[in-house]
């Protein structure tokens, strides 16, 4: 079983040409909604900047993990972007961000929006795991590196 099931193949970015912070979030909003339909792209992207108001979601590393909860999807949905160019996020650590997982949860998700968040958040803290992420060929390797990575730390 893959250790993201909200994570698809179709849903893996391997080179994202955005330029600053609002338009990464706007062309991760443009990509979900793509293979969300029933979602609107601007209450998916609104969502994502009112998210980014309480604080940036930039966790250091070259990573962001912008996320939110929307009203009309019925699943948690991931998808991962390689950005071409690293952009400014106001990251924690400062660094600007060249890798982004979009986290989309049903506006009633709870604990499970939570527990998603935990579980990205340590696959992408494995050693050498962003190593591996930039270096990636394609995206079917992403995917690959995403799904398939053991953690050993508990949950």
């Amino acid at each position: 079983m893959p250790m993201l099931e909200f994570l698809d193949p179709d849903s893996v970015v391997p080179s994202l040409r955005a330029r600053a912070k609002k338009q990464v979030l706007q062309d991760l909003a443009a990509q979900a909604v793509r293979r969300l339909p029933t979602l609107d792209v601007r209450d998916v992207y609104e969502t994502l900047l009112q998210r980014e108001r309480l604080g940036s979601t930039g966790i250091g590393d070259g990573v962001a993990i912008p996320h939110g909860k929307l009203p009309g999807l019925d699943r948690l949905f991931g998808l991962v972007a390689r950005l071409d160019r690293p952009v400014d996020f106001e990251s924690l650590d400062g660094r600007p961000v060249d890798f982004a997982f979009l986290l989309l949860a049903p506006e009633g998700a709870g604990a499970d929006h939570l527990k998603a968040l935990a579980q990205v958040a340590r696959i992408l803290r494995e050693p050498g795991i962003l190593d591996r992420i930039r270096a990636a060929r394609d995206a079917h390797a992403l995917y690959a590196l995403l799904t398939h990575t053991s953690t050993s730390q508990a949950a």
